[in-house]
């Protein structure tokens, strides 16, 4: 027993008592460090949406996640270590309120101290596809005995998805503006068709040929012929 002793606890013993010394001594730090807390800004993501489902809501926000723990913890924390999920499995059209606080992940070491927005209220709705007219719009000065005979989009039509009700809602695609200043004859133009609801994409978007054709004006005071 004697032996052991001194060669499991004499040999080297001091190297060992500096060991302990130092374990101690960090244990001590980092025990009598005061807590930190930072706030963190994360994407919220969706998880799992069903197929021919649609998020509905437009404006969704980021979550900002407080979080309480050891300086060192806190100074190592990247922002990829927080997330903020949110399981869509079996969700269906309608409205829906998340918790956020039970959708964040964090560093064991760390505490979640606040979430905001603590609800997230979410709109869903099925997906839909359709096709809708090219309007194209025309602006420019033209000369006193022009004016516009006809304007052509090719394609005069663009297929358009998203949320049913949005798509529904949706009359035509329009073009950007084009610039006909000038034009005293057949003019084409490339551009390109969009949707104003941010919520409802073109799909495959390409370039628009917008042609106009000009005409001269009638003369003042001359008499309108009618078809």
């Amino acid at each position: 027993m004697k032996e052991l002793f001194q060669v499991y606890v004499l040999h080297n013993f001091g190297l060992k008592l500096i060991s302990l010394a130092l374990a101690v001594a960090l244990w001590l730090a980092v025990s009598g460090q005061a807590p930190t807390e930072v706030a963190v800004d994360v994407p919220i993501e969706f998880q799992n949406i069903p197929a021919n489902l649609e998020i509905g809501s437009e404006n969704i926000p980021r979550a900002q996640v407080r979080l309480r723990g050891p300086e060192r913890a806190i100074n190592g924390l990247r922002t990829s270590d927080v997330r903020a999920a949110i399981d869509l499995t079996g969700a269906v059209p309608g409205q829906r309120t998340f918790t956020l606080t039970q959708n964040v992940s964090y560093p064991h070491e760390l505490d979640v101290t606040q979430v905001t927005p603590t609800h997230l209220q979410l709109t869903f709705d099925t997906r839909l596809a359709r096709q809708v007219a090219v309007h194209p719009r025309v602006v420019g000065t033209f000369a006193d005995e022009y004016t516009i005979g006809n304007v052509q989009a090719n394609p005069s039509v663009v297929t358009i998805n998203g949320p049913r009700k949005r798509v529904e809602a949706v009359d035509a695609a329009i073009t950007d503006p084009v610039d006909a200043s000038g034009a005293v004859d057949q003019t084409t133009f490339v551009t390109h068709a969009y949707v104003s609801d941010p919520m409802v994409q073109v799909v495959n978007p390409g370039p628009i040929r917008v042609t106009i054709n000009m005409q001269k004006a009638a003369p003042t005071g001359a008499p309108h012929k009618s078809e």
